[in-house]
């Protein structure tokens, strides 16, 4: 398959193009505005190739012309959010971003458009101010989340506190304890919120961090976010969304703007090593308007979280650019160009 894309006045003029480049049987594959350039984009695809295949074309699907195309970038970020499932409206945003930079290398591209459109928090490794609450639908991974922040603080030499308000699910608190008691770790169970707020309370003046696992939720069912909702107003705590790597995207973006409502503001991506399409995660951050944290790509406890970043996000969407001498994209500064953003792209 051979994707390009075009930028024209109007959707006529856009199509006339797509006859005239790749005839009559390509197929479009995304459209959009192209305020920029005062008209519109199509990207369109050909089933088959105007190129011959080499022998390394299995570390990349897509293979371009040599012709020096100023839209090869575009049409190989294209591509790979496509292949992500990213959303059309956050494809749509990075596309124009990466256009406006203009950079003519892939890798420093993504990098820059990612940098560029969100924005990354990750969480304390020494004293947190407040405590960290861990939210999200049933098994996104906040148990195990909880424990892998709890080693880490432990490695770290810190005194860590755990609070489990999982009590409803069989099994949820055993779990956890089963974790903690590992690290020495005394685990407090949380029954309400009154408990919450006192647990906490005597766990803050002397620990270093607070860390606490909640039940998992059905975002669409008004009972659970209100259950959710009166346990976070019982403490002044920072709410994680802990949220899985490979679920539908659009659904993913609900369930961001439904936890964004409570006030959560950042999200923790889980299981990014099993999944092979990553699209929910940037539209879970662009609808909930949230800030990425650290991100979770191993069942491992004591080595289970890393701080998230732009470089680290590009890394997640094409490793294959970071397997050579690539490896180590140094990004150049924002570019001056104005971007419009929305939503977590800030």
């Amino acid at each position: 398959m051979r994707l390009k894309t075009f930028y024209a006045k109007n959707m006529t003029e856009a199509m006339q193009m797509i006859r005239e480049s790749l005839g009559d049987d390509a197929i479009i594959v995304a459209t959009g505005e192209e305020p920029s350039r005062g008209g519109v984009r199509v990207t369109a695809a050909m089933d088959e190739p105007a190129f011959e295949i080499g022998d390394d074309a299995g570390d990349n699907w897509l293979q371009y012309d040599d012709e020096q195309d100023d839209n090869a970038v575009a049409e190989e970020l294209t591509d790979t959010l496509l292949r992500h499932a990213v959303p059309e409206d956050v494809m749509d945003h990075m596309i124009s971003c990466a256009t406006v930079m203009g950079y003519d290398d892939i890798g420093i591209a993504l990098v820059s458009t990612i940098e560029e459109l969100f924005s990354f928090s990750p969480l304390p490794q020494g004293n947190a101010q407040k405590p960290l609450m861990l939210i999200g639908p049933p098994g996104a991974g906040k148990t195990l989340a909880a424990a892998k922040i709890a080693a880490r603080g432990t490695l770290n030499g810190l005194n860590i506190g755990v609070v489990s308000a999982d009590t409803a699910r069989a099994g949820g608190v055993e779990q956890l304890r089963a974790l903690t008691d590992l690290m020495k770790i005394t685990l407090h169970k949380a029954q309400s919120p009154i408990s919450l707020r006192n647990i906490t309370e005597s766990l803050d003046p002397r620990s270093d961090q607070v860390v606490i696992d909640t039940a998992g939720l059905n975002p669409f069912d008004t009972n659970d976010v209100r259950t959710l909702a009166r346990m976070m107003s019982a403490v002044d705590a920072q709410p994680v969304l802990v949220l899985p790597a490979g679920i539908d995207a659009e659904e993913a973006g609900e369930i961001a703007r439904v936890f964004a409502t409570l006030g959560t503001e950042h999200i923790m991506p889980t299981r990014v090593d099993t999944a092979r399409r990553l699209g929910n995660l940037l539209s879970a951050a662009h609808q909930g308007g949230l800030s990425f944290c650290d991100y979770s790509d191993t069942t491992s406890v004591a080595e289970g979280l890393t701080p998230m970043s732009a470089l680290a996000l590009a890394k997640l969407f094409m490793p294959r650019l970071y397997k050579s001498s690539k490896a180590d994209i140094v990004t150049p500064s924002r570019h001056d160009a104005e971007v419009l953003r929305t939503g977590s792209m800030q």
